[in-house]
Protein backbone atom coordinates (compact mmCIF):
# COMPACT_ATOMS: atom_id res chain seq x y z
CA UNK A 1 0.00 0.00 0.00
CA UNK A 2 1.32 3.22 -0.92
CA UNK A 3 1.95 6.26 1.40
CA UNK A 4 -0.74 8.51 -0.57
CA UNK A 5 -3.32 5.83 -0.50
CA UNK A 6 -2.62 4.67 3.36
CA UNK A 7 -2.56 9.00 4.21
CA UNK A 8 -6.22 9.05 2.32
CA UNK A 9 -8.15 6.04 4.03
CA UNK A 10 -6.58 7.57 7.00
CA UNK A 11 -8.00 10.85 6.22
CA UNK A 12 -11.62 9.50 4.83
CA UNK A 13 -12.04 7.73 8.28
CA UNK A 14 -11.23 11.10 10.19
CA UNK A 15 -13.34 12.98 7.88
CA UNK A 16 -16.43 10.22 8.50
CA UNK A 17 -16.30 10.69 12.29
CA UNK A 18 -16.16 13.82 12.19
CA UNK A 19 -18.99 14.13 9.82
CA UNK A 20 -21.26 11.84 12.13
CA UNK A 21 -20.28 13.91 15.36
CA UNK A 22 -21.44 16.98 13.99
CA UNK A 23 -24.12 15.88 11.68
CA UNK A 24 -26.06 14.33 14.74
CA UNK A 25 -24.73 17.01 17.67
CA UNK A 26 -26.31 19.95 18.53
CA UNK A 27 -27.78 21.85 15.87
CA UNK A 28 -25.39 24.96 16.75
CA UNK A 29 -22.56 22.83 16.61
CA UNK A 30 -23.49 21.93 13.00
CA UNK A 31 -24.22 25.60 11.97
CA UNK A 32 -20.62 26.85 13.38
CA UNK A 33 -19.30 23.97 11.57
CA UNK A 34 -21.10 24.45 8.19
CA UNK A 35 -19.66 28.33 8.86
CA UNK A 36 -16.24 27.00 9.02
CA UNK A 37 -16.19 25.13 6.55
CA UNK A 38 -17.76 27.65 4.26
CA UNK A 39 -14.83 30.08 5.30
CA UNK A 40 -12.38 27.19 4.18
CA UNK A 41 -14.05 27.17 1.07
CA UNK A 42 -13.67 30.57 0.36
CA UNK A 43 -10.22 30.84 0.91
CA UNK A 44 -9.42 27.98 -1.20
CA UNK A 45 -11.20 29.53 -4.06
CA UNK A 46 -9.73 32.93 -3.31
CA UNK A 47 -6.78 31.68 -3.81
CA UNK A 48 -7.72 29.89 -7.24
CA UNK A 49 -9.03 33.34 -8.50
CA UNK A 50 -6.04 34.95 -7.33
CA UNK A 51 -3.87 32.27 -9.70
CA UNK A 52 -6.45 32.61 -12.37
CA UNK A 53 -6.33 36.41 -12.66
CA UNK A 54 -2.53 36.82 -12.03
CA UNK A 55 -3.51 38.84 -8.67
CA UNK A 56 -0.68 38.60 -6.72
CA UNK A 57 -1.60 41.94 -3.96
CA UNK A 58 -4.77 43.42 -2.91
CA UNK A 59 -2.86 46.93 -3.37
CA UNK A 60 -3.82 47.13 -6.62
CA UNK A 61 -7.57 47.38 -7.61
CA UNK A 62 -9.08 44.14 -9.99
CA UNK A 63 -12.68 44.35 -10.58
CA UNK A 64 -13.05 40.29 -11.83
CA UNK A 65 -11.40 39.54 -8.96
CA UNK A 66 -13.80 41.24 -6.31
CA UNK A 67 -16.32 40.33 -8.40
CA UNK A 68 -15.92 36.95 -8.27
CA UNK A 69 -14.94 36.61 -4.82
CA UNK A 70 -18.27 38.17 -3.81
CA UNK A 71 -20.04 35.65 -6.10
CA UNK A 72 -18.70 33.03 -4.44
CA UNK A 73 -18.54 34.22 -0.69
CA UNK A 74 -22.61 34.61 -1.37
CA UNK A 75 -23.55 31.21 -3.41
CA UNK A 76 -20.88 29.39 -0.56
CA UNK A 77 -22.80 31.13 2.99
CA UNK A 78 -26.04 32.58 1.69
CA UNK A 79 -26.71 29.50 -0.73
CA UNK A 80 -25.00 26.36 0.52
CA UNK A 81 -24.88 27.30 3.67
CA UNK A 82 -28.76 28.13 4.15
CA UNK A 83 -29.81 25.37 2.42
CA UNK A 84 -28.16 22.94 4.44
CA UNK A 85 -29.22 24.39 7.57
CA UNK A 86 -33.00 24.09 6.09
CA UNK A 87 -32.40 20.38 5.22
CA UNK A 88 -30.69 19.84 8.40
CA UNK A 89 -33.59 21.56 10.70
CA UNK A 90 -36.61 20.80 8.82
CA UNK A 91 -36.24 17.15 6.83
CA UNK A 92 -33.84 15.98 9.62
CA UNK A 93 -30.25 15.39 10.35
CA UNK A 94 -30.63 11.78 9.10
CA UNK A 95 -31.95 13.33 5.90
CA UNK A 96 -29.15 15.46 5.43
CA UNK A 97 -26.90 12.55 6.01
CA UNK A 98 -28.63 11.04 3.21
CA UNK A 99 -28.04 13.59 0.63
CA UNK A 100 -24.68 13.48 1.53
CA UNK A 101 -23.85 9.87 1.29
CA UNK A 102 -25.84 9.83 -2.01
CA UNK A 103 -22.76 12.14 -3.20
CA UNK A 104 -20.54 10.21 -1.30
CA UNK A 105 -20.97 7.33 -3.34
CA UNK A 106 -21.60 8.90 -5.94
CA UNK A 107 -17.57 9.88 -5.80
CA UNK A 108 -16.71 6.01 -4.75
CA UNK A 109 -18.21 4.66 -7.45
CA UNK A 110 -16.96 6.63 -10.18
CA UNK A 111 -13.26 6.31 -8.72
CA UNK A 112 -13.78 2.27 -8.67
CA UNK A 113 -15.65 1.69 -11.91
CA UNK A 114 -13.21 4.14 -13.27
CA UNK A 115 -9.93 2.25 -12.34
CA UNK A 116 -11.79 -1.54 -12.97
CA UNK A 117 -12.94 -0.94 -16.17
CA UNK A 118 -10.98 2.02 -17.38
CA UNK A 119 -11.90 3.01 -21.11
CA UNK A 120 -12.28 6.63 -22.89
CA UNK A 121 -11.98 9.58 -21.26
CA UNK A 122 -15.19 11.73 -20.62
CA UNK A 123 -13.58 14.98 -20.43
CA UNK A 124 -10.56 17.10 -21.07
CA UNK A 125 -10.94 18.90 -17.98
CA UNK A 126 -10.83 16.28 -15.75
CA UNK A 127 -8.43 13.58 -17.45
CA UNK A 128 -8.63 10.94 -14.78
CA UNK A 129 -12.63 10.67 -15.25
CA UNK A 130 -13.68 8.21 -17.32
CA UNK A 131 -17.47 7.07 -19.35
CA UNK A 132 -17.09 4.02 -17.27
CA UNK A 133 -16.53 6.01 -14.01
CA UNK A 134 -19.44 8.18 -14.44
CA UNK A 135 -22.04 5.24 -15.15
CA UNK A 136 -20.99 3.36 -11.74
CA UNK A 137 -21.00 6.53 -9.99
CA UNK A 138 -25.11 6.47 -11.25
CA UNK A 139 -25.05 2.98 -10.24
CA UNK A 140 -23.04 3.46 -6.73
CA UNK A 141 -26.17 6.70 -5.56
CA UNK A 142 -28.47 4.27 -5.43
CA UNK A 143 -27.30 2.10 -2.48
CA UNK A 144 -27.79 5.12 -0.43
CA UNK A 145 -31.71 4.54 -1.13
CA UNK A 146 -31.10 0.82 -0.22
CA UNK A 147 -29.48 0.83 3.03
CA UNK A 148 -31.88 4.39 4.17
CA UNK A 149 -35.03 2.05 3.63
CA UNK A 150 -34.47 0.40 6.82
CA UNK A 151 -35.22 4.23 8.21
CA UNK A 152 -39.20 3.94 8.27
CA UNK A 153 -39.53 7.77 9.41
CA UNK A 154 -37.96 9.09 5.90
CA UNK A 155 -40.80 7.44 4.21
CA UNK A 156 -38.10 6.32 1.40
CA UNK A 157 -39.75 3.55 -1.12
CA UNK A 158 -37.67 1.75 -3.68
CA UNK A 159 -39.74 3.71 -6.20
CA UNK A 160 -38.94 5.29 -9.61
CA UNK A 161 -39.21 8.80 -8.30
CA UNK A 162 -36.58 8.22 -5.33
CA UNK A 163 -34.40 6.73 -7.88
CA UNK A 164 -34.75 9.37 -9.78
CA UNK A 165 -33.79 11.59 -7.06
CA UNK A 166 -30.61 9.61 -6.41
CA UNK A 167 -29.82 10.07 -10.09
CA UNK A 168 -30.13 13.73 -10.25
CA UNK A 169 -28.45 14.33 -7.00
CA UNK A 170 -25.13 11.90 -8.41
CA UNK A 171 -25.18 13.94 -11.63
CA UNK A 172 -25.29 17.73 -9.94
CA UNK A 173 -22.45 16.01 -7.46
CA UNK A 174 -20.14 15.28 -10.73
CA UNK A 175 -21.50 18.66 -13.11
CA UNK A 176 -19.98 20.08 -9.26
CA UNK A 177 -16.29 18.20 -9.28
CA UNK A 178 -16.08 19.36 -13.30
CA UNK A 179 -16.93 22.67 -12.61
CA UNK A 180 -14.19 23.28 -10.03
CA UNK A 181 -11.88 20.31 -12.11
CA UNK A 182 -12.59 23.36 -14.54
CA UNK A 183 -11.24 26.18 -12.48
CA UNK A 184 -8.40 24.11 -11.27
CA UNK A 185 -7.65 23.37 -14.23
CA UNK A 186 -7.48 27.15 -15.29
CA UNK A 187 -5.93 27.93 -12.10
CA UNK A 188 -3.15 25.68 -13.09
CA UNK A 189 -3.17 23.33 -9.91
CA UNK A 190 -3.51 19.85 -8.83
CA UNK A 191 -5.58 20.78 -5.31
CA UNK A 192 -7.48 23.28 -4.14
CA UNK A 193 -5.10 23.32 -0.68
CA UNK A 194 -3.50 20.92 0.83
CA UNK A 195 -5.51 20.89 4.21
CA UNK A 196 -6.11 17.48 4.18
CA UNK A 197 -3.63 14.81 3.73
CA UNK A 198 -3.85 12.59 0.54
CA UNK A 199 -7.22 14.30 -0.70
CA UNK A 200 -5.70 17.80 -1.22
CA UNK A 201 -8.02 21.10 -0.09
CA UNK A 202 -11.42 20.65 1.08
CA UNK A 203 -12.98 21.85 -1.74
CA UNK A 204 -11.75 18.84 -3.48
CA UNK A 205 -13.60 16.98 -1.16
CA UNK A 206 -17.00 18.96 -1.05
CA UNK A 207 -16.96 20.06 -4.41
CA UNK A 208 -19.97 18.10 -5.66
CA UNK A 209 -21.68 18.60 -1.94
CA UNK A 210 -22.07 22.43 -1.92
CA UNK A 211 -23.85 22.17 -5.31
CA UNK A 212 -26.10 18.90 -4.78
CA UNK A 213 -27.47 20.09 -1.46
CA UNK A 214 -28.92 23.17 -2.95
CA UNK A 215 -30.13 21.48 -5.70
CA UNK A 216 -31.10 18.70 -3.51
CA UNK A 217 -33.99 20.91 -1.77
CA UNK A 218 -35.64 22.73 -4.86
CA UNK A 219 -35.84 18.79 -5.99
CA UNK A 220 -37.68 17.46 -3.05
CA UNK A 221 -40.51 20.28 -3.93
CA UNK A 222 -40.56 18.83 -7.26
CA UNK A 223 -41.04 15.16 -6.92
Amino acid sequence: MSINLLQRLITSFILLFLFLFINFSHQYVFILSILILSFIICIEANKMISKILSVKSFKKFNIKFLILNVLTFFYVFFIFCFFSYVIHSSESEVFFFYIVSICFFTDIGGYVFGKILGGKKLSKISPNKTISGTIGSFISSIIPLIFFLNFDFLNLELNMNNILFCLLISLISQLGDLFISFIKRKAKIKDTGNLLPGHGGVLDRVDGIIFAVPFSYFLLELI
